[in-house]
């Protein structure tokens, strides 16, 4: 065997090697084959900020198999994923496999369909050390401040508790919303509508005096002097405004927008998203096709579509649709400034594979993800949707109401995908009208209203401001989210999240004595500067060392200034009271979920678990809620899917919203925070039974 590619997930490996042919032989890393040690911080400050780097232990033998076989090759190439984590693994397996650093060894797949893989067969490259540097710097700084700041909220707050460089922004983002909410004081305020006819009904709202001057409404006396003055008034149709609105369809998807589309739509956490997505451009075994990848490289931030993939969906549309759905010209969507142009928008690999065509050979899950994507990049390249406007004033007595409406003229793109527009939510069309038309009130309606706090954040909008403030990068969105949930910082009240008094108390802590931590514009500042470093304008130790002196100033000046004090967080008191004392119980969290606790300890020692718990992480089949529960017969406890007998997931741990890169079953959370996955027969459980 001459020619050895090494790829980083498993779930690949069919579907490169059935392109590739008999003339490569394709093996996995399985995600990082080196990294820091987990028993100490493993980063010498004092020199350089090098990382010590270490073979990860349950990968001994992996790695015998990859130098075995690399040295038994004439040519290897590295094709991890395209992106700065991808290129960091390349150039850890470059380094342990003795490669030439300078050899043209790294190649890059966008899809894996047969000619994505031919793309980046021809056109191998270096290693780009900007990427490997870049990355380097990100996985040094969150190990600096993990480090660094864990053991200090430990003696002040906890043990246990950990803080990341870039998840306390997100949390704080919470808690100064839910602060927002707090402090907020209602306002009143009045609508009065009008139902009026003319062959049929028109809700007409008012707007101010008839010289269209716009009158707020304060107070129910004031609007009931209003509706008096109106009654027995003609209502006149006084002007028509007639219109065309353009309605142009959204981009393609990138990674922010689809786990936001995602969590929208479909109620899918952004971890969720992020597997499915993984799966579908890893590859797919489609009947009557063999293994093929359906979508192409879900990590993006560029809007950019190959011309490729341009013609194929006009070809589409065209077939499908007829000509006047397509545009004159091809669509060409601008991608922010910042972002990076390796890859393109997330689209289907191959368009002609419709969703129906494939939904036999997908899950539920797999398919509506699928059909999204899909509709969405072929929306994008359709022509506008064209609506005729009508903006109607009518004059009753001194007041001006308004009614407005419009009627499709063209569909456009909007037969395809909807976009759940709700500024549109209330119009409707309108009746023909003329100037001086007398229409007929058949009542007036004042309503009570009172303005409302910001709402809380939901997965989809947390991931919209963690876009728009430029904190982290697209693929640490979801891990972000997830994190912050699973360290019960934030729980989720519906679709919505509340930070927990543990996470606001974190929040100020780290607020007071390490501003920058949890200051927005300083992490997008650092975010900025590790995109520098991968253009290859700044150094990474420069600005690693730029961030520690600082960072090690202000730890320095917590640790003096908290000598001695510990920061108590406020129980949550429940109805539950306990037999043993009579105190009401009080909920506290341990490592697998809350649980009830007499207020009285250390004098009464009484626990009880929650009765059917439900568990913030989400049931990884279905997305329904967990709850924790206890076999009737071992008296273990395990965690099982609210929405059983539809449902059957079931696991002795907590899922932690990761696949195993070996068998693609779920990693679960065992005792002390160890990993496993749930497949008894995986063969990473059968490594370690053997071990044994």
């Amino acid at each position: 065997m001459s020619k050895l590619v090494i790829i980083e997930s498993p779930g690949k490996l069919k579907s490169i090697q059935k392109y590739l042919g008999d003339d490569y032989k394709v093996m996995a890393s399985v995600g990082h084959v080196r990294d820091l040690p987990k028993s100490k911080m493993g980063i010498d400050i004092e020199n350089g900020y090098a990382p010590q780097y270490i073979e990860m232990s349950d990968k001994k033998d992996l790695i015998k198999q990859l130098k075995e076989s690399a040295a038994k090759s004439d040519t290897v190439y590295l094709a991890t994923d395209p992106d700065r984590e991808g290129e960091a693994i390349s150039w850890h397996l470059a380094q342990l496999l003795a490669l030439d650093m300078d050899a043209p060894l790294r190649v890059c797949f966008n899809e894996i369909t047969k000619s994505g893989i031919e793309a980046g067969m021809q056109k191998p490259r270096k290693i780009d050390m900007g990427l490997v540097d870049a990355q380097q710097a990100r996985r040094v700084l969150d190990r600096i401040v993990g480090y660094k700041l864990s053991p200090f909220l430990w003696k002040k707050v906890k043990r246990g508790l950990s803080a990341g460089r870039v998840q306390s922004v997100a949390l704080k983002l919470v808690v100064d919303r839910e602060r927002e909410i707090e402090k907020f004081i209602p306002e009143e305020y009045w609508t009065i509508e009008a139902k009026l006819n003319k062959q049929k009904n028109i809700i007409a709202k008012f707007y101010g005096t008839k010289d269209g001057e716009k009158l707020a409404l304060t107070n129910g006396a004031q609007t009931e002097n209003i509706v008096g003055e109106l009654d027995g008034k003609d209502f006149v149709v006084s002007s028509i405004k007639n219109g065309v609105r353009k309605k142009q369809p959204l981009p393609p998807f990138i990674t922010s927008t689809l786990q936001q589309e995602a969590a929208r739509r479909l109620n899918f956490t952004g971890l969720r998203t992020m597997r499915i997505a993984q799966q579908l451009y890893e590859g797919i075994e489609v009947s009557g096709i063999g293994v093929t990848g359906l979508i192409t490289y879900m990590r993006t931030d560029s809007l950019r579509v190959s011309a490729e993939a341009q013609n194929a969906a006009g070809s589409f549309i065209r077939n499908t649709y007829g000509e006047k759905y397509l545009p004159k010209k091809p669509r060409v969507y601008k991608s922010k400034n910042e972002a990076q142009d390796a890859h393109e928008a997330i689209r289907p690999a191959l368009i002609d594979l419709t969703p129906d065509k494939v939904k036999a050979s997908l899950t539920s899950d797999q398919y509506k993800l699928y059909k999204l994507i899909w509709e969405r990049f072929i929306a994008s390249q359709m022509e506008n949707c064209l609506q005729d406007t009508v903006s109607v004033d009518i004059i009753a007595g001194d007041y001006l109401f308004k009614a407005s409406g419009y009627t499709v003229k063209f569909d456009g793109f909007t037969v395809l995908y909807d976009e759940m527009n709700e500024n549109e939510e209330g119009e409707v069309s309108l009746p023909e009208l003329n100037n001086g038309d007398l229409l007929k009130c058949k009542g007036i309606t004042p309503s009570q209203h009172f303005t409302q706090p910001p709402p809380r954040y939901t997965e989809s909008t947390l991931t919209k401001a963690l876009e728009e403030n430029g904190i982290g990068r697209p693929s640490t969105y979801a891990p972000i989210i997830s994190n912050i949930v699973q360290r019960d910082y934030i729980e989720k009240e519906k679709k919505s999240f509340k930070p927990t008094q543990l996470g606001m108390v974190v929040t100020d802590l780290i607020a007071e004595y390490f501003k920058k931590i949890v200051d927005v514009k300083f992490t997008a500042g650092m975010e900025q500067s590790l995109d520098k470093i991968d253009g290859g304008e700044v150094s990474w130790v420069e600005t690693v060392d730029r961030f520690y002196k600082d960072f090690a100033v202000s730890i320095k000046k917590a640790e003096d200034s908290t000598s001695g004090v510990k920061v108590k967080v406020p129980d949550v008191e429940t109805d539950v009271v306990c037999e043993n004392c009579g105190r009401k119980m009080v909920v506290k969290s341990g490592r697998f979920g809350k649980f009830l606790a007499c207020p009285g300890y250390p004098e009464c020692k009484n626990t009880k678990p929650m009765p059917e718990e439900k568990i913030k992480e989400p049931c990884p089949k279905c997305g329904a809620e967990l709850i924790r529960r206890v076999s009737k017969k071992t008296g273990k406890k395990f965690y099982g899917c609210s929405n059983y007998p539809k449902c059957d997931f079931a696991a002795p741990g907590l899922p932690s919203g990761e696949t195993c890169k070996e068998c693609g079953s779920f990693i679960l959370l065992g005792a002390k925070g160890r990993k496993f996955c749930m497949n008894a027969n995986c063969p990473t459980r059968q490594t370690k039974a053997k071990k044994k």
